[in-house]
Parts: C-alpha cells; sequence; structure tokens
C-alpha cells in the first residue's frame, strides 16, 4: 500500500495596503507597486500548510532607503517560515529539553516539516544575538535580595562559573572560562561588582577561590560556607573509619581452620545455624549496612533502627561513631546563636573519645574555628534571609548537566553559551518576583493571620529553581 502526498493547505495573507511604515525609522511610505505572491511555510498537524503572502513595494519619504517592502506579522522578511516554526522549534529545545535531532523529528512526524540542522543553528543563533542582556542585568538588580549563590561546573574543557539569588530564586549571571583558577573567579565577580551589585552574604563551598576574592571585593559582605558541604565531608570520613573496622573485623573472620571443600551436609548446615553467624558474615552485615552510621535518628525506620543495633553489637566501636553523628546533626541544627552553636562545637571537639579515633580527628579539621565562623555565619542574619547551603546553585547546576548528558558533551565555546544564554533568558523571561517581598531591614517573619498551624519552613530558605 503506497503513501500519498498531502494535499497542500494554502492561506491567502494580502499585506499591501496603500500606506505602510518604513521598517527602520516607521514613517510611512506610498506603494509604488504590488509584488507577486510568495509562500512561506506555516504551522498545521499532520498537514502541509503555506501563507500565501501578497506584499508591496513601497517609496519612501525618509532618508533610510529609497524603496522598502513591507511583510505581515508573524513572517521575517525573507523567511522561507513564518515565526510559529520557529517558536516550535526554540520550544522543544529549550523548554523540552530534545537535542537537534529530537526535535527534528518530532517535527517530521507531527507537522510533516523537513528542517535542516543548520536552520536550527541559525535561529539558536538569531535568538541569542536578539537578547537584550541589558535588561536582564537591570532586572536581577531590582529583584536581588542581598544573597548570593556561587559555585562552579565542569563542562568538557570549560568551567561554567553560576551565581544566584537563593532568595529571589533567580539566576544572576555566569561566565565560561578556559580554567577554574583565581584570576578567572575574581574577574567574574568583579564584572558582578561593576554592575552594582552589592550582596551582604555570599554562600560558597569550601573551595579555597574564594576567601581571598571575597575579601578584596566584597570586606563587609559575610562569608558563609556551605554546611550541606561541610556535613558531606564529615560522614565521608565517620564511613573511612567503618570501612577499617569492617577490613578488621573481615580478617578476623578468615582466621583458624580452613574450610572443608565441596557442599555442606545436612547436619554442617544444623550445627552452623545453632552457632549463628559467622565473624566473616558479620563484617558483611556491616558493611551492607554502613549508611545507618550516618542517617539521621528520626528518618531510620523500625528495621532500621534494630539493624543498627545488630551492628553496634557486632562491632562495639560503632556505637562512638555514630555517637558522633547524632552530635554532628545537633550542632547545625538551628542553633539560636552563635555563642550556643559554639558551646555545641566545644562539647564535640574536647570529647576524648572521639579524639581517639583518626577519622574523627581528621573530621573535626572541618570545626576549626575560623571555619566554624563562616559555617554559622547565617545566624547573624534575620530570621527570613537566613541561607547556609550552596543548594540554590547546586540545583542550576545539576539542571545544566542534565542538559549536557542530553546533548553528549559541549563541543565548541560558542554553542554553549548560546544554549546557556537562551535557556537563562527563558528563566528570567517566566519569572515573577514574591507576591510579597521581604523588607531588606526585616527582622522577622511576620506571623500567620489565621489560628492553623503553619507548615514548618526549610531552614536554609530556598525553593527549587522552576523552569518553564
Amino acid at each position: 500500500m503506497g503513501t500519498e502526498a498531502p494535499t497542500p493547505i494554502v492561506i491567502p495573507v494580502h499585506c499591501a495596503p496603500r500606506k505602510a511604515p518604513c521598517p527602520k525609522c516607521g514613517k510611512h511610505g506610498r506603494r509604488k507597486r504590488k509584488l507577486p505572491p510568495r509562500r512561506v511555510r506555516t504551522v498545521a498537524y499532520k498537514a502541509v500548510a503555506y501563507l500565501e503572502i501578497s506584499c508591496g513595494e513601497y517609496q519612501a519619504r525618509c532618508g533610510c532607503c529609497k524603496t522598502f517592502r513591507n511583510s505581515p506579522d508573524g513572517v521575517l522578511p525573507k523567511a522561507t517560515y513564518d515565526n510559529k516554526v520557529r517558536d516550535l522549534v526554540l520550544g522543544r529545545i529549550l523548554k523540552d529539553g530534545m537535542n537537534v535531532e529530537q526535535a527534528l523529528d518530532s517535527l517530521r512526524r507531527e507537522f510533516l516539516l523537513d528542517l535542516s540542522t543548520g536552520f536550527v543553528y541559525d535561529l539558536l543563533h538569531d535568538h541569542a544575538a536578539g537578547l537584550d542582556m541589558a535588561e536582564h542585568r537591570r532586572k536581577v538588580l531590582e529583584h536581588f535580595r542581598g544573597t548570593l549563590c556561587v559555585d562552579e561546573l565542569h563542562l568538557g574543557r570549560f568551567t561554567l562559573l553560576l551565581a544566584t539569588d537563593p532568595l529571589a530564586d533567580l539566576p544572576v549571571a555566569f561566565a565560561l572560562v578556559a580554567a577554574n583558577d583565581r584570576d578567572h573567579m575574581r574577574r567574574f565577580l568583579k564584572n558582578l561588582k561593576t554592575w552594582g551589585l552589592n550582596p551582604r552574604v555570599v554562600v560558597t563551598d569550601g573551595s579555597n577561590l574564594y576567601p581571598g576574592v571575597l575579601a578584596e571585593l566584597w570586606p563587609d559582605a559575610a562569608h558563609q560556607l556551605c554546611v550541606f558541604h561541610v556535613i558531606k565531608d564529615i560522614n565521608e570520613s565517620i564511613l573511612d573509619a567503618v570501612r577499617r573496622l569492617r577490613t578488621a573485623m573481615n580478617r578476623r573472620g578468615k582466621a583458624g581452620r580452613k574450610k572443608k571443600r565441596g557442599r555442606k551436609g545436612a547436619k554442617s548446615k544444623a550445627t552452623a545455624a545453632r552457632r549463628g553467624m559467622s565473624v566473616k558474615e558479620k563484617a558483611h552485615f556491616v558493611f551492607k549496612r554502613r549508611y545507618l552510621i550516618v542517617k539521621r535518628r528520626e528518618k531510620l525506620t523500625e528495621a532500621e533502627r534494630s539493624d543498627l543495633e545488630r551492628m553496634q553489637e557486632y562491632l562495639p566501636e560503632l556505637a562512638t561513631l555514630r555517637r558522633f553523628a547524632d552530635r554532628l546533626y545537633w550542632l547545625f541544627d538551628a542553633p539560636k546563636s552563635y555563642h550556643q552553636a559554639r558551646c555545641r562545637r566545644a562539647t564535640i571537639v574536647r570529647d576524648a573519645a572521639f579524639l581517639a579515633v583518626p577519622e574523627l580527628a581528621k573530621a573535626m579539621e572541618q570545626l576549626a574555628e575560623e571555619k566554624f565562623a563562616k559555617l554559622m555565619a547565617y545566624l547573624n542574619s534575620p530570621l527570613g534571609r537566613r541561607v547556609r547551603t550552596n543548594n540554590h546553585v547546586e540545583r542550576t547546576n545539576r539542571m545544566i548537566r542534565f542538559w549536557e548528558k542530553v546533548r553528549y558533551k559541549w563541543r565548541r565555546r560558542r554553542t554553549l553559551v548560546r544554549f546557556v544564554v537562551s535557556k537563562l533568558d527563558d528563566i528570567w523571561g517566566h519569572w515573577s518576583a514574591p507576591e510579597a517581598e521581604a523588607d531588606a531591614d526585616a527582622e522577622t517573619i511576620p506571623e500567620p493571620k489565621d489560628d492553623k498551624p503553619c507548615k514548618p519552613q526549610r531552614e536554609d530558605g530556598l525553593r527549587q529553581l522552576q523552569i518553564a
């Protein structure tokens, strides 16, 4: 059974009035002649549709040109496809997360559009070139809430430096650099300062790129280290101690007489069942459930609590590691003041049982006095503006990483910049200011008007960055 070509749909569009405005200055000119109709491809589901456009040529009455030709709304001059086709391509790439080949296959299947990859690349180039980045900067400065999250992301041989505003839920700026070093970071942050951006708090991870640069550019701004990254690093040290203890226990399980070759008989199995788990099996049990040592106690299920007790029975040294993890969460669970946080820290770092474990002694270097002051810098901010993690910019990095996976890899610098600029413009275009922005000098969050219990807010004050 053969397939017949669909009958084209032709939509006549008349656009040849007696007078039309000049496309450069807007001054009206008089029509000289009508041009022959031309066809422009438009969108129709499962059909081939054309716009048959009748335009005119006009005598200019200004100094811009001698003559000009007009074009209807939604169709660019000399264009083969109207703006509906262009919007479909941009929507599938920027909003639906498709790569170029997927977008072309989708349009070919649904709208019978046979587009080329060159058309898509030219479209992305024209879209990025037509963006008003100065307007974006003015919008960011107008709605900036005083807290800046900064992070870097490696994309192939490039490094993306990204800054966001977690309180306004808004990306601020980005820069694509060749190397992740202090000079490029200083240049990036200095450009933000040149814009007029003066943050009160700057949130970063523990990289050594930031302290000197921030002290140079914004000496009055508080430097907040990401609490999430510090807890993650300390938990890794705790798990290193668990691995060491488990390895030693496993070695003890291999000592003694060698097992006989062959399968066990019924009598041997009954004897092993009466004896219980061997030391090697206990070591395996501990290793498979090692995450329970660092999991928050309030999130443990009944089965996990039972397993944790068995782990501490098999390996009593785990009790010290579990107590250290509990103390760590107790330290960072929203202390009311910096003095209270320091008292909690002193309780941990002076514990002799913790200092006796090499991995815990190394982990407590993360709680050094100078570093701890930056970890608790958020306590000096008003209650409604406390941000203690870098999660907002990390989520944006995660989305960019997802875009990279869809496109296999970033091959050229210009294609990467073009795509990120277009994507951030889409975010900025759909962003709206919060209905009730707190005053910059507000000290507390206003109480709810009704007596219904209010849902507890997140401690870091962050919201998920939305992409339409």
